[in-house]
């Protein structure tokens, strides 16, 4: 508040000394009007001049310093019970977040993810067992509507053939048939001759059948006489070219599900400039969505084409004739079912039942002597829960048993099972069994000296 005084001292002073010039114009802190500048003050009042102007500025500096401190104690006090209360709410929103967070990391098991059938069945069993009244007429399941079937193309047409296709066949019997069909499809899509499929030998299963041992040779090539060309062997020129070693023929690994494409404009030049080429291995090697004359060919593959050898359809006669005799009591209907709950197929599903940890322990023993590191590898993540989530866990008997109950079969449905040895049978088919007591399998209707040549 000095400094305003001593400011129009000098202005007064200046003007009654009559000095003005040299001035710049500037605005007035009053009217806002120009006027001159004052002079410059002399010399000797500077260092009293900027001494004042310090002690002025220190002033205000302090003052803004305790104006911001009280201002901030004052706001403080006065919204105390809201900082509270923010805080408060805080506190709650995580208790509350908890629980899901906690879903969410792994420590409560997402519904769905977690094997709980046998709790289930145990609750239902009482109403399980009381109705027994079946909703089906075994009569209309046997009926269907014989559709008309369009014939592929005599392949008449074509060109000469571009080389011989040889392909091996890996997996169970399931993907042996299913890459057979796809073999055919291939040697019709390349216009190549088809040598009959290799099995590739299994360590699992360890099964050394060819296909003769399994298939009808004779009819499968009879057959396919017309559409594609099938023989049993290279011929000798061919094997000679690569010292008879069957290795030595360039071999593609192909993707799965390779679409029509990639065979036509990778594998096709590759077969016409060698004469012969062999895929190894082959399941699920060929795309589902192929031209419908390939398509021809492989439907003709599976349902016409493939046929049991004699002995074994000659043992699959009895076990028919003898199941239909097993189940009088629904007019010789019976439903036969394949439970795909072998070790091999638990094992590789990486699905966790109601065997604590043992059974993990198990399973990966399984897992590492069936297919050493493949499942310990960096990119490969086992989430047993969301497998089961996503539907990728194979049924244990008792799941199947409660869904065909829920479908309405009693308890005088007679079953077969066509299946291998299931996993822990003793405890799993222990509750398929309460349900339906009429189950069969090959042992059970079969004599020993009828399976032995099978074994």
């Amino acid at each position: 508040m000095k400094a305003k005084p001593y400011y129009h001292q000098q202005n007064t002073n200046a003007a009654a000394s009559g000095g003005g010039g040299g001035g710049y114009s500037s605005e007035s802190s009053n009217g806002g009007s120009n006027s001159p500048s004052p002079p410059p003050s002399p010399r000797r009042h500077s260092s009293i001049s900027h001494s004042r102007r310090r002690l002025r500025t220190k002033s205000f500096s302090f003052f803004r310093r305790d104006s911001f401190a009280l201002t901030v104690s004052f706001i403080f006090r006065r919204n105390l019970r809201y900082l509270v209360l923010l805080c408060l709410l805080y506190v709650s929103g995580l208790i509350m977040c908890v629980g899901p967070f906690a879903g969410l990391v792994g420590h409560t098991p997402v519904p769905g993810s977690v094997y709980r059938s046998h709790e289930i069945f145990g609750k239902l069993w009482d109403q399980i067992q009381s109705d027994n009244s079946s909703a089906i007429d075994l009569s209309s399941v046997w009926k269907y509507k014989r559709l008309k079937v369009q014939k592929p193309c005599l392949n008449s047409t074509s060109p000469g053939p571009s080389g011989f296709l040889i392909v091996e066949a890996n997996g169970g019997l399931n993907q042996q048939r299913s890459a057979i069909c796809n073999a055919v499809a291939v040697a019709g899509l390349l216009n190549a001759i088809l040598v009959i499929p290799r099995f590739e030998f299994n360590s699992v299963w360890k099964d050394p059948s060819e296909f003769g041992d399994i298939y009808d040779e004779d009819h499968f090539v009879a057959t396919l006489d017309g559409y594609i060309k099938v023989v049993r062997e290279l011929p000798d020129l061919l094997m000679e070219r690569y010292d008879y070693n069957m290795t030595n023929i360039p071999t593609f690994r192909v993707q799965a599900w390779a679409p029509a494409s990639y065979y036509m404009g990778e594998v096709y030049p590759v077969l016409r400039e060698q004469g012969v080429i062999r895929i190894a291995p082959f399941a699920n090697r060929l795309a589902m969505n192929v031209p419908p004359h390939i398509q021809l060919l492989r439907c003709m593959a599976n349902y016409k084409a493939l046929r049991f050898s004699d002995p074994i359809s000659t043992l699959a006669e009895k076990l028919v004739k003898r199941m239909i005799e097993k189940s009088s009591g629904t007019g010789g209907k019976y439903v036969s079912i394949h439970l795909r709950f072998e070790e091999d197929m638990v094992a590789f599903s990486c699905c966790l039942y109601d065997g604590g940890k043992a059974e993990k322990l198990e399973m990966d023993m399984f897992r590492e002597k069936w297919w050493k590191g493949k499942f310990k590898r960096k990119d490969r993540v086992i989430l047993p829960g969301l497998n089961r989530i996503n539907g990728k866990c194979p049924l244990t008997p008792l799941e199947v048993g409660m869904m065909l109950r829920g479908m309405g079969f009693d308890n005088n449905t007679s079953i077969y099972l066509a299946s291998g040895k299931i996993y822990q049978a003793e405890r799993h088919l222990a509750s398929l069994l309460k349900m339906f007591p009429l189950v069969y399998t090959k042992e059970s209707l079969a004599t020993p000296d009828e399976l032995a040549p099978f074994e």
